[in-house]
């Protein structure tokens, strides 16, 4: 994706478009989680990508790690205040889905399909 630095969209973008991102982020909102709570709530993330997206989230002040010296050691992971700042996005994500997608996940029919245009097209 081509990136204008001096565009905040642009820049925000690039941030939270990246793969599992948001999910993290809706995960996290719950509070503090641990790496392998994070895992299993994200079916399908290797623990390699998991572990490098929240080094990157990391590196760019929306999460942040808590390592507890323990045996064996125990490292949670939470929002800062820069991340828990994305969460209305994610809750207006979320009422699109609830208002436009919902519909579409029950019937398996989106509104672009053939048969959906064709329905459209007898009213």
């Amino acid at each position: 994706m081509a990136v204008d630095g001096t565009c905040p969209v642009c820049r925000a973008a690039e941030i939270v478009c990246a793969k599992w991102t948001l999910l993290l982020v809706r995960d996290l909102a719950e509070g503090r989680s641990r790496f392998c709570e994070l895992e299993r709530s994200l079916a399908g993330i290797s623990p390699r990508t998991l572990s490098l997206r929240l080094r990157a989230l990391e590196y760019e002040g929306i999460v942040e790690r808590h390592t507890f010296p323990e045996v064996p050691p125990r490292v949670e992971y939470a929002l800062t205040d820069k991340g828990r700042a994305l969460l209305p996005i994610i809750d207006h994500m979320r009422a699109y889905g609830e208002q436009w997608l919902a519909a579409e996940a029950q019937t398996g029919v989106s509104a672009e399909s053939p048969s959906s245009v064709a329905a459209l097209a007898a009213v």
